[in-house]
Parts: structure tokens; C-alpha cells; sequence
């Protein structure tokens, strides 16, 4: 009997946010109705102050969505509605599948307690408690012994650097270590979401990209669902699996980091994009292109070298049936062996001089590109060559240029011998190879992978 694959269903929202609108001010519901019927935001400023408008998105379970807008965007706002600090004038929020809007006092610090905590900007530290009483804090509000919520405290220190501060007070951390402090707060008290609220925002740049990258390795770990706030754009296309971008109150285009710069769905949205730093963003996977120079390695070095002259390259990548990078053949190593009779590409197989994942970031590229003889392999993985990334490419991509229009010169390498030597080495077959041009293997044929 045949059956037919039922693909995997999308997992439920962990946040689902529909036609959420917040207005401060007198009449926020006569300002609702007027914002319906088409009038601006600066209309209304008499009737009250319309903060989120019309707001619509949902974050995945285990993604970390970074709202992004400049100041007065309403991303704050945006935030504080999420667990219901801000209470919706409008609107459906859910967590979970559970609705917050219109829940009592009691219902929201159940919320606060058990399925979000929060990380402020200014740290929001308690300054008559110790280091290991400020992380232990949630814990205690929800109930926690002492000797437990202790020991849950200290191994969150522990994770972030500071269990040789357990006993001192905020006071004698610096920013960044009180930042840590409170992110460390955040996962003790194991809330399956976590709010972060512009909270690297205050600290030096340095202290600041290295909370970044502590944040990115502990969500590979945690797997936590996060909704970053910041007006920094190179922030939130460092920390975002998805972005929404903020304008006067509503939400003007939600995608990736790379949709968001490559695709971006306004001129306002273009400008804000335009001074991002492009190699940190766009990776390996977004700009790779097919492999040429690769051979399979029961092909042989007359298919290899052949190949390597038909592309002036001096170099190829060799792959198994199955794709597996094996490794790398230069012209000269194959010019001697076709001349001395020999028909295993793998006898003078080198390594592959440089190899990446798909989600590396392309500022990694440049130093590999620039030693390599080959554009640089994209691997999968399981050790699949899915892609390769030329010079040209990277260079095509931080001037925000289609490769193939590009007027970038090609700065691959050539031949490192005579194309006539290689093919003088192909028309002379040594004694006992067989005739002329006669295929080394079986697979000739499928030698060259375009």
C-alpha cells in the first residue's frame, strides 16, 4: 500500500501577537477608532499617544526575535505589553496559546513568575542584596527553598564568569558584570521566555560584544525563546534569527538579517540598513555558488587535468560519488602523474587548504580566500561540498553588487603551468596507458561537476 509522507507541523507560537495597539493619554479608545478610520499618529497627539499601532507577529519557540527602531519607534513599549507592563488598549497577545490581555493582577505575576522574566537596561539589581541574592531573587518569589534557589544561583553565576562575586554587592561590579548579573537572574528563575529590553545598550562597546556572543553561546545551549530589544543594527543582525523593524508606532517589515538587508521593503528601512556591516551578517550559505572546479575522484588526472585547463584554474576540488570533499589536486601534481602513466587522482590527493560552514559569517572568508588556490569550500555537515565561494564573490557582496554584474575584476588563480604542456601531456599517452585521449576511468564523463 503506498503512503504518502505527512511532513512535521509546525510547532505552536510561543508568542503570537495580533492587531495589538497601546495608546497613552485621555481617550485611548476614541484614538483607536480614529487610527482605524486612516488618521496619523501626529493627528491624534491631542487625544493621547499612540505608542504601538495595529502590531502583528509571532516568535517561534527557541528563536531569539530582536525588535529594532530608533527612539520613540515604540519597541520598549512593544515589550512591556508582552507581559502585560503595558497593558494593550487593543488586541490579542498570547503566550503559549494562553491570552494575557485583560489578565488580573494576580494572572500577570503568575505570568512574570513561571513563563517570562526580563532583563532591563539599567540592570534593575537589588542594591541591599549580594551578588548571589539578586540571582536567587525569581526563585524566591516563586517559592524556592533557600538551600536550592542558592545552589541554582550560584551555578548561574558560575556560567557566566562571576561565582568569585557570589557575596559581594552590585556596587562593587562594573556594568558589564551587573549586566551579567542580571542575565544570570534571568535563566535562575528558568522561565521559558526571556525579555531583554535594550540590555546591552549602556555598556562599552568591547564589554558589549563580548555579552553578545555570551548571549549567542548560551542560547545554543538553552534554546531559550528571546525577544531582544535595541536601536543597534549591527546587534540585532548579530543576535536576530528573525528582525522586525520599528517606525512611529508600528512594524514595517519582519524577515531574517539577510532579508532585511538585501530585500528591504521601504526606503526607510533601506537607509537604516545602508551603514551595516554587511560581512557580519551575510554568511558563507548566502552567498556561495555551485561548484566548477571539482572532480569526482574516480574520474582520474586526465579528467582533472583537462578540466583544470578548460577553466584556467590551477587547482580542483575532488569529491566522492556522494559529494564528500576528499580533498584538493594541483596541475602540477597531475601534469607528472598523467606523464608517468599513473591513474589514481587520490595518490595526489593534498588537503583542502580552506573549508567552512554555511552559517559562517563571510568577515572569516577573507583571510581563507586570499591563502587558497580554490574559491572557498562550503561544506555541509556531513562533509557534503555544497558550495564555493570565489573572491570576487566576497568582494561583490560588501559592495552590495549581483556577481554577475559585478565590474570587480576576477581575481582567481590561473594555470601554474602552460595550458600547451597540459595538453601535449593529454595527446601523449606513455607507453602501455592506451591511445591518445582515452578516458582513465569509466566515469570520465561525469568528471566535471558544473
Amino acid at each position: 500500500m503506498n503512503s504518502t509522507a505527512v511532513p512535521a507541523a509546525e510547532p505552536s507560537p510561543a508568542i503570537e501577537v495580533s492587531h495589538a495597539t497601546k495608546v497613552f493619554g485621555r481617550r485611548p479608545r476614541e484614538v483607536v477608532k480614529r487610527l482605524r478610520a486612516g488618521a496619523s499618529r501626529e493627528e491624534l497627539r491631542g487625544l493621547g499617544t499612540a505608542a504601538v499601532i495595529d502590531a502583528g507577529f509571532s516568535v517561534r519557540p527557541g528563536e531569539i526575535f530582536v525588535v529594532m527602531g530608533l527612539s520613540g519607534s515604540g519597541k520598549s513599549t512593544l515589550i512591556r505589553m508582552l507581559n502585560g507592563l503595558n497593558p494593550a488598549t487593543e488586541g490579542s497577545i498570547k503566550v503559549f496559546g494562553s491570552e494575557i490581555v485583560g489578565l488580573d493582577a494576580e494572572g500577570l505575576r503568575a505570568l512574570r513568575r513561571e513563563r517570562m522574566s526580563m532583563v532591563f537596561q539599567h540592570f534593575a539589581l537589588l542594591p541591599h542584596r549580594t551578588v548571589l541574592d539578586n540571582v536567587a531573587y525569581g526563585l524566591k518569589l516563586r517559592g524556592v527553598g533557600a538551600e536550592k534557589r542558592r545552589e541554582r544561583a550560584r551555578g548561574w553565576l558560575t556560567r557566566v564568569g562571576l561565582e568569585d562575586w557570589a557575596d559581594s554587592m552590585p556596587g562593587e561590579l562594573s556594568g558589564g558584570m551587573q549586566q551579567r548579573v542580571g542575565i544570570a537572574r534571568a535563566l535562575a528563575a528558568d522561565t521559558d521566555v526571556l525579555l531583554m529590553d535594550e540590555a546591552f545598550s549602556a555598556l562599552d562597546p568591547l564589554i558589549r560584544r563580548e555579552m553578545q556572543e555570551q548571549l549567542v553561546e548560551l542560547q545554543q545551549e538553552l534554546d531559550k525563546t528571546i525577544v531582544f530589544i535595541t536601536h543597534d543594527l549591527n546587534e540585532a543582525m548579530f543576535l536576530g534569527d528573525r528582525i522586525a523593524v520599528m517606525r512611529d508606532g508600528r512594524i514595517v517589515q519582519i524577515g531574517t538579517p539577510n532579508e532585511i538587508l538585501t530585500d528591504p521593503a521601504n526606503d526607510y528601512v533601506a537607509q537604516f540598513v545602508q551603514d551595516v556591516d554587511r560581512a557580519r551578517v551575510l554568511t558563507a550559505g548566502d552567498v556561495m555558488e555551485p561548484p566548477r572546479a571539482v572532480v569526482f575522484a574516480s574520474a582520474g588526472p586526465r579528467t582533472a587535468l583537462r578540466l583544470m585547463r578548460d577553466l584556467q584554474t590551477s587547482a580542483c576540488f575532488v569529491t566522492s560519488a556522494g559529494r564528500d570533499l576528499l580533498g584538493v589536486v594541483r596541475d602540477r601534481d597531475l601534469l607528472r602523474q598523467v606523464r608517468e602513466g599513473g591513474t589514481d587522482l587520490t595518490e595526489v590527493l593534498r588537503p583542502t587548504p580552506s573549508i567552512v560552514s554555511r552559517d559562517q559569517h563571510i568577515a572569516e572568508l577573507f583571510e581563507l580566500a586570499v591563502e587558497s588556490q580554490l574559491p572557498v569550500a562550503v561544506t555541509d555537515g556531513s562533509n557534503r561540498l555544497v558550495g564555493v565561494v570565489p573572491r570576487v564573490t566576497l568582494l561583490a557582496a560588501l559592495a552590495d553588487l549581483p556577481p554577475s554584474t559585478t565590474e570587480i575584476p576576477v581575481i582567481e588563480p590561473t594555470l601554474d603551468v602552460p595550458a600547451a604542456a597540459i595538453t601535449e601531456a593529454l595527446e601523449t599517452a606513455p607507453p602501455g596507458s592506451g591511445p591518445p585521449n582515452a578516458p582513465d576511468a569509466d566515469h570520465e564523463r561525469e568528471g566535471a561537476d558544473r
